[in-house]
């Protein structure tokens, strides 16, 4: 019964902010291929980082997110980059991280000094690093672009695979080092009944070569993962010339691959390609992948974004569509405790920085921004605001509404200059309203004597005290 009530209030909680958007995910960096991961309860969330502005993929670091709720986000910074790989020089491109003995290992792929693509391994003993090159060297290097997109699984009795491939599916089994491989790289056969096929209408041959049309043919991003004995491998296929999300299942973890169909496609992303990973968590089934729906978005500014879905009795996976309003909430946010302020749902008019001495806050809050925080429980009511801020010029406001940008203002702290952009002070606000129960937070940046545009202040922490 105490969950049945938790899900009715989650769900009335949202309500208010339904139509609201939820996906992309992350708003304050492009944040292409995600790779999901559970560890100790939590999500973990790995992307990439496109560089908009450049007529090509252009990423020179990856970064990490956490949740243990599934709608906000906290942003843990960038705890490696090609900096990281002696051999990298380019393109820090799809990567995913798996955990085995309590170490974690972060699959990459980069170019190398010879123009080619490889595939390298990073180790931390923590999610979210620091990370170091395990190896000072490529794992997979075969002087050729096809290594790209690598996808790692471990089986139920300990064996561990590692998948990639651009055109080409590829595979070799980990040793339990997970930085080492025996025997030679396998490559998986193309075909209709395995990855799907091509049609090609029209004729003549002059006709074919100019109407080529693909249904569905493999082409990168491959995501292994088992569930209920079936072995799943999803990827990016090509149709209509540009990438939808396809699956094929099978017996075993290394084939052979049955076609099982087209997962999202149909709709307009703004992006030429996607990038997938699925995953199961606190009983739901969720698909992350990315569009290009966010502003100044593109083929070269992509981002993360979810959808949850069930499977169906046969265990295939039904058509899934982008929505802008996302998932909802499977749990709440404790605001009794310090919260980071890079932990969020929704963000406009800020972004996120990092150094040594603070770690990741948020950074360039503008007038009329906002952080969004859902499912908030209050419980029996607040008395106290407290917000860590950092200012180089006097006039920043911080304030706190609840269930909207323009719904009650409970808090208000006026931020004066604290020493510096990076130096930290702790301001605290009395409730002005009272406040109780699941809400929706939105800290709301608003200037006073500043130039319209100005940088307002950093934020870096929040909490309440309860009543």
């Amino acid at each position: 019964m105490k969950n049945i009530k938790t899900i009715l209030t989650l769900i009335a909680c949202s309500l208010g902010s339904a139509v609201s958007a939820q996906n992309p995910v992350i708003q304050t960096h492009f944040t292409p291929d995600p790779a999901p991961m559970i560890y100790k309860g939590k999500m973990y969330l790995y992307t990439g980082d496109d560089q908009p502005g450049f007529d090509f993929y252009t990423m020179t670091k990856w970064h990490v997110y956490s949740s243990d709720d599934m709608v906000n986000w906290t942003d843990h910074g960038s705890p490696i980059s090609l900096e990281s790989f002696s051999w990298a020089r380019d393109r820090a491109w799809a990567a995913q991280c798996v955990e085995r003995n309590g170490k974690f290992y972060w699959y990459i792929c980069a170019q190398t000094v010879d123009n080619n693509m490889a595939i390298g391994v990073a180790v931390s003993d923590s999610p979210t690093g620091p990370f170091k090159d395990a190896l000072g060297k490529p794992l997979v290097t075969t002087g050729t672009w096809d290594n790209i997109d690598p996808t790692a699984f471990i089986d139920d009795d300990g064996q561990a695979y590692l998948y990639w491939g651009n055109s080409k599916l590829l595979y070799v089994k980990l040793n339990k080092d997970m930085t080492s491989f025996n025997g030679k790289i396998t490559e998986i056969p193309q075909s209709v009944e395995a990855f799907g096929g091509m049609r090609r209408p029209g004729k003549s041959d002059e006709v074919l070569q100019k109407q080529e049309k693909f249904d569905d043919v493999y082409v990168e991003g491959p995501w292994l993962y088992k569930r209920n004995k079936q072995y799943y491998m999803m990827y990016a296929g090509m149709t209509n010339r540009t990438e939808c999300l396809s699956y094929a299942t099978s017996n075993s973890p290394t084939g052979p691959w049955k076609y099982q169909g087209k997962i999202m496609t149909d709709q307009p992303t703004n992006s030429f390609t996607n990038h997938g990973g699925i995953i199961d968590y606190k009983g739901n089934s969720y698909l992350f992948y990315h569009n290009a729906l966010l502003p100044n978005g593109g083929s070269y500014g992509r981002s993360t974004a979810i959808e949850e879905f069930k499977y169906n009795a046969d265990g295939s996976i039904p058509k899934i569509n982008i929505t802008k309003e996302g998932i909802h909430p499977v749990g709440t946010l404790n605001p009794y405790q310090r919260n980071e302020a890079e932990t969020m749902a929704w963000a406009e008019k800020c972004t996120t920085s990092e150094n040594k001495k603070t770690g990741v806050y948020v950074s360039d809050t503008r007038t009329g921004g906002y952080i969004k925080v859902r499912a908030v429980d209050f419980g029996k009511g607040a008395s106290e605001f407290s917000a860590s801020v950092a200012a180089g010029i006097d006039g920043g406001i911080l304030e706190v509404h609840l269930d909207d940008v323009k719904g009650t203002k409970i808090a208000q702290i006026d931020i004066p200059r604290t020493g510096g952009w990076e130096e930290f002070k702790t301001l605290t606000s009395n409730i002005s309203e009272y406040v109780s129960g699941i809400h929706d937070l939105y800290f709301v940046f608003q200037g006073k004597n500043i130039t319209a545009g100005r940088k307002l202040f950093n934020f870096d922490h929040w909490s309440f005290k309860k009543k």
